[in-house]
């Protein structure tokens, strides 16, 4: 009695803002399974010409009670990405999970500096990728990625904003539960998620899951130590997103505790 089904909900991102935390503590809910995979669909164009069959073929078998989710973090800073997804279906629900710009640059750095160090690929530290001839370096990727109302307009020119969920990213990792079951309210889900399906690893430093009688973390790539950074180039990012922050906040009629 299951078939695969395309996505009726898409955690579209943002890179290192928590996706993966997100959708492994929204697989505990016997209502909603999820793709194993990125699946890159709507924001790689080798992907998107392969048709919606093969989007569907990758999505994991579901019952009719069921909502499948998959996760892209890409597709939120995509061009394309908006109304691809549109096209597809659109009355979808979105699950968009932010954390402080300042933060994510950091923790975007921090994901390719040990990629490249287990690559055995010269390193750079983080200051000097980050300011170019004394100025902050805005053409930097991950810079680029933290200006979320720069991405967010492309998305409202799609969807109406009470298509996009946003989850608290600083807050899902320090207290998932709240968060969660405002993600559960969202898509119209009898309450399932609970306090005893998390406890806190005091190892690894964040929350871990508990569910089905198995207890599981997140990979060991998740929760790194970021590298210290100099409090002149951290004034100088929070200051430069301090006014993309604001415009965000007035779009999405919602402030975050971002500095």
């Amino acid at each position: 009695g299951t078939s695969r089904q395309i996505p009726q909900t898409i955690i579209i991102g943002v890179r290192k803002g928590g996706t993966r935390a997100l959708l492994e503590m929204l697989d505990i809910h016997p209502n909603i399974v999820v793709a194993a995979t990125e699946v890159h669909f709507f924001d790689w164009d080798e992907n998107y010409v392969k048709g919606i069959d093969w989007y569907r073929s990758l999505m994991p078998f579901s019952y009719g009670n069921q909502i499948t989710i998959e996760k892209t973090p890409g597709y939120f800073t995509s061009p394309q990405a908006p109304e691809r997804i549109h096209d597809m279906n659109s009355s979808i629900k979105l699950l968009l999970i932010l954390r402080d710009p300042t933060e994510r640059v950091i923790s975007d750095y921090t994901q390719v500096y040990y990629n490249r160090v287990e690559s055995h690929k010269p390193v750079q530290l983080f200051e000097d990728i980050v300011i170019k001839n004394g100025a902050l370096n805005t053409k930097y990727k991950a810079i680029q990625r933290s200006l979320y109302d720069v991405h967010m307009e492309k998305w409202l020119k799609h969807f109406s904003l009470d298509q996009i969920h946003i989850v608290d990213g600083n807050t899902l990792i320090k207290d998932p539960l709240p968060e969660l079951q405002k993600v559960e309210r969202f898509l119209n889900l009898p309450s399932r998620i609970m306090s005893s399906n998390f406890y806190f690893n005091q190892t690894k430093g964040f929350y871990c899951i508990r569910s089905d009688g198995r207890e599981r973390c997140l990979h060991e790539s998740k929760g790194r130590p970021h590298p210290l950074v100099n409090n002149t180039v951290l004034e100088q990012l929070y200051s430069y997103f301090r006014e993309h922050n604001a415009k965000f906040y007035q779009m999405v009629n919602h402030s975050f505790d971002w500095h």
